[in-house]
Protein backbone atom coordinates (compact mmCIF):
# COMPACT_ATOMS: atom_id res chain seq x y z
CA UNK A 1 0.00 0.00 0.00
CA UNK A 2 1.05 3.62 -0.90
CA UNK A 3 0.18 5.19 2.44
CA UNK A 4 0.28 1.89 4.70
CA UNK A 5 -0.35 3.02 8.36
CA UNK A 6 -0.78 6.71 7.71
CA UNK A 7 -3.63 8.49 9.45
CA UNK A 8 -5.61 10.59 7.43
CA UNK A 9 -8.68 13.18 8.60
CA UNK A 10 -11.13 13.92 6.40
CA UNK A 11 -13.86 16.47 7.04
CA UNK A 12 -17.21 16.47 5.09
CA UNK A 13 -16.62 12.59 5.20
CA UNK A 14 -19.54 11.06 5.86
CA UNK A 15 -21.34 11.25 1.94
CA UNK A 16 -20.46 12.59 -1.68
CA UNK A 17 -16.65 13.32 -2.40
CA UNK A 18 -15.60 13.64 1.41
CA UNK A 19 -16.94 9.81 1.33
CA UNK A 20 -15.04 8.82 -1.72
CA UNK A 21 -11.80 10.35 -0.43
CA UNK A 22 -11.88 8.46 2.65
CA UNK A 23 -12.32 5.38 0.73
CA UNK A 24 -9.55 5.84 -1.84
CA UNK A 25 -7.14 6.99 0.71
CA UNK A 26 -8.05 3.61 3.09
CA UNK A 27 -7.75 2.03 -0.14
CA UNK A 28 -4.26 3.28 -0.29
CA UNK A 29 -3.15 1.88 3.25
CA UNK A 30 -4.86 4.75 5.49
CA UNK A 31 -6.72 4.73 9.02
CA UNK A 32 -9.41 7.55 8.19
CA UNK A 33 -11.21 9.65 10.91
CA UNK A 34 -14.43 10.67 8.92
CA UNK A 35 -15.06 13.80 10.64
CA UNK A 36 -19.21 15.42 9.58
CA UNK A 37 -21.57 17.79 10.93
CA UNK A 38 -23.51 14.27 10.86
CA UNK A 39 -22.50 11.68 13.11
CA UNK A 40 -24.61 9.29 11.87
CA UNK A 41 -23.24 9.65 8.22
CA UNK A 42 -19.95 9.67 9.54
CA UNK A 43 -20.22 6.45 11.55
CA UNK A 44 -21.87 4.30 8.47
CA UNK A 45 -18.65 5.37 6.61
CA UNK A 46 -16.34 4.96 9.13
CA UNK A 47 -18.00 1.38 9.70
CA UNK A 48 -17.55 0.47 5.76
CA UNK A 49 -13.92 1.69 6.47
CA UNK A 50 -12.96 -0.94 8.63
CA UNK A 51 -14.92 -3.86 6.85
CA UNK A 52 -11.61 -3.21 4.31
CA UNK A 53 -9.59 -3.94 7.23
CA UNK A 54 -8.39 -0.39 8.14
CA UNK A 55 -8.88 1.63 11.50
CA UNK A 56 -11.77 4.23 11.26
CA UNK A 57 -13.21 6.62 13.82
CA UNK A 58 -16.51 8.98 13.42
CA UNK A 59 -15.84 12.27 14.82
CA UNK A 60 -18.74 14.75 14.44
CA UNK A 61 -17.63 17.74 13.93
CA UNK A 62 -19.19 22.05 12.63
CA UNK A 63 -15.96 22.99 10.84
CA UNK A 64 -16.83 26.90 11.92
CA UNK A 65 -16.55 26.05 15.62
CA UNK A 66 -12.86 26.40 17.14
CA UNK A 67 -13.09 24.33 19.71
CA UNK A 68 -14.89 21.43 17.91
CA UNK A 69 -11.90 21.49 15.44
CA UNK A 70 -9.28 21.50 18.10
CA UNK A 71 -10.86 18.46 19.70
CA UNK A 72 -11.68 16.96 16.27
CA UNK A 73 -8.06 17.15 15.55
CA UNK A 74 -7.24 16.05 19.27
CA UNK A 75 -9.71 12.70 19.08
CA UNK A 76 -7.46 11.68 15.59
CA UNK A 77 -4.78 11.86 17.53
CA UNK A 78 -5.70 10.47 20.69
CA UNK A 79 -7.57 7.34 19.03
CA UNK A 80 -5.65 6.40 15.66
CA UNK A 81 -2.02 7.57 16.73
CA UNK A 82 -0.89 10.57 15.08
CA UNK A 83 -2.32 12.61 12.06
CA UNK A 84 -0.57 12.65 8.58
CA UNK A 85 -2.98 13.62 5.87
CA UNK A 86 -5.65 16.47 6.68
CA UNK A 87 -8.68 16.70 4.00
CA UNK A 88 -10.60 19.68 4.27
CA UNK A 89 -13.32 19.02 2.24
CA UNK A 90 -16.22 19.79 4.23
CA UNK A 91 -18.36 22.50 2.18
CA UNK A 92 -22.07 23.76 1.40
CA UNK A 93 -23.44 25.65 -1.47
CA UNK A 94 -26.41 27.74 -1.93
CA UNK A 95 -28.32 29.41 -5.50
CA UNK A 96 -28.70 32.20 -5.62
CA UNK A 97 -28.00 35.63 -7.61
CA UNK A 98 -26.18 38.61 -6.00
CA UNK A 99 -29.50 40.94 -5.74
CA UNK A 100 -31.67 37.95 -3.97
CA UNK A 101 -28.40 36.99 -1.22
CA UNK A 102 -29.18 38.05 2.13
CA UNK A 103 -25.74 38.63 4.50
CA UNK A 104 -26.74 35.57 6.71
CA UNK A 105 -26.64 33.58 2.92
CA UNK A 106 -23.00 34.88 2.37
CA UNK A 107 -21.48 34.33 5.96
CA UNK A 108 -23.20 30.67 6.02
CA UNK A 109 -21.55 29.83 2.96
CA UNK A 110 -18.12 31.70 3.26
CA UNK A 111 -17.91 30.53 6.90
CA UNK A 112 -18.09 26.51 6.06
CA UNK A 113 -16.23 27.10 2.91
CA UNK A 114 -13.16 29.37 3.64
CA UNK A 115 -13.16 29.87 7.67
CA UNK A 116 -13.48 26.15 8.62
CA UNK A 117 -11.07 25.34 5.85
CA UNK A 118 -8.82 27.84 7.92
CA UNK A 119 -9.28 26.36 11.08
CA UNK A 120 -9.21 23.17 10.15
CA UNK A 121 -5.29 23.63 8.63
CA UNK A 122 -4.54 25.95 11.78
CA UNK A 123 -5.36 23.29 14.37
CA UNK A 124 -3.87 19.88 12.07
CA UNK A 125 -0.48 21.75 11.46
CA UNK A 126 1.32 21.49 15.32
CA UNK A 127 0.12 17.44 14.66
CA UNK A 128 1.59 17.52 11.02
CA UNK A 129 4.55 19.23 12.20
CA UNK A 130 5.37 16.61 15.13
CA UNK A 131 5.28 13.97 12.75
CA UNK A 132 7.62 15.99 10.36
CA UNK A 133 5.89 15.31 7.29
CA UNK A 134 2.54 16.36 6.26
CA UNK A 135 -0.24 16.42 3.57
CA UNK A 136 -2.84 18.99 3.98
CA UNK A 137 -5.57 18.74 0.73
CA UNK A 138 -8.36 21.22 0.42
CA UNK A 139 -11.21 21.22 -1.70
CA UNK A 140 -11.79 24.01 -3.80
CA UNK A 141 -14.35 24.01 -7.22
CA UNK A 142 -13.79 24.57 -10.77
CA UNK A 143 -16.10 27.35 -9.46
CA UNK A 144 -12.73 28.44 -7.73
CA UNK A 145 -10.88 29.15 -11.15
CA UNK A 146 -14.05 30.46 -13.01
CA UNK A 147 -17.32 32.24 -11.40
CA UNK A 148 -20.78 30.81 -12.00
CA UNK A 149 -23.69 32.81 -12.30
CA UNK A 150 -25.91 32.27 -9.12
CA UNK A 151 -22.90 31.19 -7.21
CA UNK A 152 -21.21 34.52 -6.51
CA UNK A 153 -20.79 33.52 -3.28
CA UNK A 154 -19.87 30.59 -3.28
CA UNK A 155 -17.15 31.12 -5.77
CA UNK A 156 -15.89 33.42 -3.88
CA UNK A 157 -15.68 31.28 -0.87
CA UNK A 158 -13.60 28.78 -3.40
CA UNK A 159 -11.59 31.29 -4.96
CA UNK A 160 -10.69 32.21 -1.47
CA UNK A 161 -9.86 28.26 -0.79
CA UNK A 162 -7.09 28.07 -3.74
CA UNK A 163 -5.37 31.48 -2.26
CA UNK A 164 -5.14 30.16 1.07
CA UNK A 165 -3.74 27.09 -0.05
CA UNK A 166 -1.13 28.22 -2.39
CA UNK A 167 -0.02 30.88 0.90
CA UNK A 168 -0.11 27.96 2.97
CA UNK A 169 1.90 26.19 0.47
CA UNK A 170 4.89 28.79 0.99
CA UNK A 171 4.54 29.39 4.94
CA UNK A 172 5.20 25.25 5.43
CA UNK A 173 7.57 25.07 1.85
CA UNK A 174 10.50 23.85 4.45
CA UNK A 175 8.59 21.71 6.43
CA UNK A 176 7.64 18.47 4.17
CA UNK A 177 4.04 19.62 4.52
CA UNK A 178 2.52 19.90 1.54
CA UNK A 179 -0.77 21.57 0.83
CA UNK A 180 -2.85 21.68 -2.13
CA UNK A 181 -6.52 21.92 -3.56
CA UNK A 182 -8.97 19.74 -5.31
CA UNK A 183 -11.05 21.43 -7.51
CA UNK A 184 -14.21 19.03 -8.68
CA UNK A 185 -16.27 19.75 -11.71
CA UNK A 186 -19.67 18.48 -12.23
CA UNK A 187 -20.26 15.57 -9.63
CA UNK A 188 -23.91 14.18 -8.88
CA UNK A 189 -23.61 14.62 -5.22
CA UNK A 190 -26.43 16.38 -3.55
CA UNK A 191 -24.84 19.74 -4.68
CA UNK A 192 -25.64 18.81 -8.08
CA UNK A 193 -28.00 16.09 -8.29
CA UNK A 194 -30.84 16.91 -5.77
CA UNK A 195 -34.19 18.62 -5.17
CA UNK A 196 -32.34 21.42 -3.87
CA UNK A 197 -29.79 20.80 -6.49
CA UNK A 198 -28.22 22.62 -9.29
CA UNK A 199 -29.69 20.46 -12.08
CA UNK A 200 -32.71 21.54 -10.20
CA UNK A 201 -32.35 25.05 -9.91
CA UNK A 202 -31.45 25.54 -13.73
CA UNK A 203 -33.83 22.85 -15.93
CA UNK A 204 -35.75 24.50 -18.60
CA UNK A 205 -39.47 24.89 -18.09
CA UNK A 206 -40.33 21.86 -19.49
CA UNK A 207 -37.30 19.61 -18.42
CA UNK A 208 -36.80 16.86 -15.72
CA UNK A 209 -33.84 16.97 -12.99
CA UNK A 210 -32.43 14.22 -14.50
CA UNK A 211 -32.58 15.55 -18.10
CA UNK A 212 -31.20 19.20 -16.39
CA UNK A 213 -28.57 16.50 -15.20
CA UNK A 214 -28.07 15.40 -18.61
CA UNK A 215 -28.21 18.96 -20.66
CA UNK A 216 -25.66 20.49 -18.20
CA UNK A 217 -23.20 17.76 -18.62
CA UNK A 218 -23.09 17.85 -22.09
CA UNK A 219 -22.81 21.48 -22.63
CA UNK A 220 -20.67 22.70 -19.45
CA UNK A 221 -18.06 19.54 -19.56
CA UNK A 222 -15.92 19.03 -22.54
CA UNK A 223 -15.70 14.95 -21.90
CA UNK A 224 -19.74 15.64 -21.83
CA UNK A 225 -20.02 13.32 -18.62
CA UNK A 226 -20.05 14.00 -15.04
CA UNK A 227 -16.73 13.21 -12.36
CA UNK A 228 -17.01 10.91 -9.54
CA UNK A 229 -16.20 11.50 -6.01
CA UNK A 230 -14.19 8.14 -6.43
CA UNK A 231 -11.90 10.72 -9.21
CA UNK A 232 -11.73 12.98 -6.03
CA UNK A 233 -10.08 10.75 -3.56
CA UNK A 234 -7.76 9.30 -6.60
CA UNK A 235 -6.28 12.73 -6.84
CA UNK A 236 -5.88 12.91 -3.31
CA UNK A 237 -3.75 9.74 -2.88
CA UNK A 238 -1.52 11.53 -5.58
CA UNK A 239 -0.90 14.77 -3.57
CA UNK A 240 -0.43 12.57 -0.58
CA UNK A 241 1.95 10.30 -2.03
CA UNK A 242 4.10 13.44 -4.24
CA UNK A 243 6.67 15.04 -2.33
CA UNK A 244 7.38 17.95 -4.24
CA UNK A 245 3.51 19.06 -5.40
CA UNK A 246 2.82 21.75 -3.79
CA UNK A 247 0.86 25.25 -3.52
CA UNK A 248 -1.56 23.70 -6.50
CA UNK A 249 -5.46 23.93 -7.41
CA UNK A 250 -5.69 20.98 -9.90
CA UNK A 251 -9.10 20.87 -12.03
CA UNK A 252 -10.84 17.26 -11.96
CA UNK A 253 -13.33 18.45 -14.44
CA UNK A 254 -13.59 16.76 -17.82
CA UNK A 255 -12.19 20.11 -19.01
CA UNK A 256 -14.29 22.81 -17.59
CA UNK A 257 -11.92 25.38 -16.81
CA UNK A 258 -9.73 24.67 -19.65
Amino acid sequence: MKLDGKVALVTGGGQGLGEGIAKKLAEAGCNIAVADINKENAEKVAEDIRAMGRKAIAVEVDVTDWDQVQNMVKETDDKLGGLDIAVNNAGVISIKSVEELTEADWDHVLNVNAKGVFLCAKAEIPYLKKQEWGRIINTASSAGKSGFPDLAHYSASKFAVIGFTNALAKELGKTKITVNAICPGIIGTQMWYGDKGLAAEWKGEDETIEQSWQRNQETLIPQGEAQTPEDMGDLAVYFATAPHVTGQAVAVDGGMTL
